[in-house]
């Protein structure tokens, strides 16, 4: 993104200004495509570089029962993670053949509005099938009368990417309503998602609750909307110490349909409700599933 940013301000400087000029004038037509679905480019998801991200780790992609593609769906992916590997390779390309495996089915993925402000790079974004993460643009996808769409949302977020370290079962789900009421008002089906191995790929450094470095950046979140926490893995060379992720395998499960009843003002029971039914069912998608990835039998999930 400083890339984009920074490429987009040097060319004022130089003898192709009218570059950033004209891209300029297309970002302010351009503004709203973000909320309205996006623009991918499925040769850019049919990229070969996205078959080598897949298989370094490596990532796959696991469903449990088919998709009606005459509906629209409102999938909920668990847990974030420090990088969210596994939801961008599963559902912005074809890495993992998400199209062959919902035939029909159109995948959006939500993402920070503040990524989409940064020139060149929204554009980039978009190409995968990224929109931006609020209620109008959730809207544009699953009011679609023709059906056949997706919209994946990060439930956690970015705050919960500071508890991301391995073997941390714990998901920012026990208040996180929002997009529950968003499935009820729409009549749209929840599909609870967990992408085992998610959580594997850098440790952190140790930021409890009511620690100093904890404080600082949730007050970092607060002002910048995203959340900075201290992770490492290993290096290109070595494996001792770097950023590099380590190669440890993602699965991501998509666990069945809950049917949800249309109510376009529906009540804080009726949203309980549904969001404790959706607890349920994420909780029993784990419990099926953990044994084949290693997970103890100790563990479980933990809503926070």
């Amino acid at each position: 993104a400083q890339c984009c940013t920074a490429a987009f301000i040097a060319l004022l400087f130089t003898r192709f200004w009218l570059l950033s000029a004209l891209y300029a004038v297309w970002w302010v037509i351009d503004r709203e495509k973000p909320r309205k679905g996006g623009r991918r480019i499925h040769l850019l998801r049919n990229c070969v570089v996205w078959r080598y991200m897949r298989d370094y780790f490596p990532i796959k992609m696991e469903k449990t029962v088919d998709l009606d593609p005459r509906k629209n769906y409102l999938l909920g992916f668990h847990p974030h993670g420090v990088l969210a590997a596994g939801a961008f390779l599963n559902f912005c390309t074809e890495a993992s053949g998400f199209s062959t495996l919902f035939p029909g089915i159109t995948p959006h993925l939500m993402m920070l509005s503040l990524w989409f402000r940064v020139p060149f790079f929204r554009d980039y974004l978009m190409s995968g099938g990224l929109v931006s993460s609020d209620k109008e643009s959730a809207s544009y996808v699953l009011q679609k009368p023709e059906g056949g769409n997706l919209l994946a949302i990060i439930v956690g977020g970015a705050q919960e990417a500071l508890d991301a370290r391995p073997g941390s079962c714990k998901l920012l789900l026990r208040n996180r309503k929002g997009f529950v009421r968003l499935a009820i008002q729409h009549g749209t089906p929840l599909v609870p998602a967990f992408s085992f191995g998610e959580n594997d790929l850098f440790d952190q450094v140790r930021n409890p609750k009511g620690s100093w470095l904890r404080w600082i950046q949730h007050r970092l979140q607060r002002v910048m909307g995203i959340s900075l926490p201290l992770f490492h893995a290993r290096g290109i060379f070595q494996y001792r110490f770097g950023l590099v992720p380590y190669r440890r395998p993602i699965c991501t499960v998509v666990g069945k349909p809950i049917p949800v009843q249309k109510k376009i003002r529906p009540s804080e029971q009726e949203v309980d409700q549904v969001h404790q039914q959706y607890l349920d069912e994420l909780s029993k998608l784990f419990e099926e599933h953990k044994a084949k990835y290693n997970i103890p039998e100790d563990s479980h999930l933990e809503f926070i």
